[in-house]
């Protein structure tokens, strides 16, 4: 697949990153010559310096012959024009562009993006999929990682061992005998920095992250087997004021009897918060001052999220918050490199929007049914929502006969409204939807599996 992306940021790189390793033919676009050289030096793609909404930049990157544009620059008018472009002069197939400005996403404005206006396929927002992150993340404190798909009804999560573990040292077989009711299916262990397909023998150890597919009803008590059982929060303080802590908020207000205290710095911002929340005391104040934080209740607080755009001033918000007695912190974090240093000072969970947002683009450059896609560990697995079609080989006989890639592992089995954990005698019928972990070097394997055949028509 010939796919241009505009964009040299750090979702374009991750984007033409894990494209270029699939051996697709990934050109990126962007105006710095610094980022240009950068990206090309790092990774097998080809680099053109321009404005990606430029016609004659778009051609010197092969627009002609591409498949695919992915527009992801900081403008979001650059990204709307480079769809526009790609669409009335090269006639691209697939447009996908991010859209950070809320003003373009009012529903009242939703005829903008059609195919006889602005014809792009795929419109990302950042700050919507970041907060519903979030959101899921603190209805599980437990866990580390949460994605939910079948609309909801099967959640994957992740989850970091703690030395008291009851099921530490037990092969994993002896797992599911012991508790055979419940609906969970641990599909990968990442130790260090190795991560593998979990197989029957496997044993944990303290310190594994573990990814489990599960019913989403079984979430709760999974987590407790696991020592991980979590409150969802009661009390809540959010710091920063910008689109993603709004969206937070609003969300929460939606959930229920929480009490929310919004920090913001700035005070014209505050005011206009404050005037968009019914049930969110808005405080204007710096989010790293003690005083403030003790006006907004820390003590009492169960979390405090951090989400302005200081990655540092994040961390050091929840650092702060945690010394002042809240029980638990999540930050926004936009640099990989901060994720494990923020654990290591005494972060709880970090979120990170480059993974989320990359998540939603592959889930439209993936190829066959996939109905939605999760990346993990900066792309060393994939979560995978599919519909089996009648013609793919895991149909109409036991998954022990399937010849499954050993790096793909099937967590659960949606069908007519029931999830099941599959066994071996599980029969996988067309029209039932999959959700599967494949390591990297599986992908293609999987894609192939949910393609649509020719002996189809």
């Amino acid at each position: 697949m010939r796919v241009i992306v505009c964009g040299a940021g750090r979702v374009g790189v991750g984007i033409a990153r894990r494209l270029s390793r699939e051996n697709n033919e990934v050109t990126v676009v962007d105006q710095s010559k610094e980022l240009i050289r950068a990206v090309a030096e790092r990774l097998d793609v080809k680099g053109v310096v321009g404005n990606g909404a430029y016609p004659e930049t778009l051609e010197e990157a092969g627009a002609r012959e591409a498949d695919m544009v992915i527009a992801v620059t900081f403008s979001d008018e650059v990204n709307m024009v480079a769809c526009q472009i790609a669409h009335s002069l090269f006639n691209v197939p697939t447009k996908i562009a991010r859209v950070r400005a809320q003003a373009y996403l009012d529903p009242r404005y939703s005829d903008l993006f059609s195919r006889t206006h602005l014809p792009i396929d795929v419109i990302i927002s950042p700050e919507r999929e970041v907060s519903e992150a979030i959101i899921q993340r603190m209805s599980t404190p437990g866990a580390f990682e949460i994605k939910s798909f079948v609309d909801g009804r099967v959640w994957a999560v992740g989850v970091k061992l703690r030395d008291d573990c009851p099921i530490i040292n037990t092969p994993l077989r002896q797992v599911a005998e012991l508790f055979p009711d419940l609906k969970i299916t641990i599909v990968a262990i990442k130790r260090g920095e190795h991560m593998w397909r979990a197989h029957s023998g496997d044993q944990l150890e303290p310190g594994d992250r573990v990814f489990f597919v599960s019913d989403r009803n079984d979430v709760t008590r999974a987590l407790e087997i696991m020592g991980e059982a979590g409150r969802q929060a009661r009390r809540v303080i959010i710091v920063g004021g910008g689109n993603i802590g709004l969206f937070v908020a609003k969300g929460l207000e939606k959930i229920g009897s929480m009490k929310i205290r919004l920090i913001e710095k700035d005070r014209k911002r505050a005011e206009f918060i404050a005037e968009e929340l019914e049930r969110t005391i808005v405080l204007q104040g710096d989010g790293l001052d003690r005083a403030v934080l003790r006006e907004a209740g820390v003590a009492e607080a169960e979390t405090v999220v951090s989400v302005t755009d200081n990655d540092q001033v994040n961390m050091l918000a929840c650092v702060v918050a945690k010394r002042e007695g809240s029980r638990r912190s999540l930050a926004l974090i936009n640099d990989l490199d901060y994720g494990p240093i923020s654990e290591a000072v005494g972060v709880d969970r970090y979120v990170d929007p480059r993974a989320t947002t990359v998540s939603t683009i592959l889930q439209h450059v993936r190829r066959g049914r996939i109905k939605g896609v999760y990346s993990l560990s900066d792309g060393a697995a994939e979560l995978i929502d599919a519909v089996a079609l009648e013609t793919s080989p895991l149909v109409d006989k036991p998954l022990r006969e399937a010849s499954l890639p050993e790096g793909v592992m099937i967590g659960a089995v949606y069908r007519d409204g029931e999830v099941q954990m599959p066994t071996g005698d599980t029969v996988i019928s067309a029209g039932d939807r999959i959700v599967l972990m494949s390591m990297r070097e599986n992908v293609k394997d999987v894609e192939q599996m949910f393609r649509v055949s020719i002996e189809y028509f």
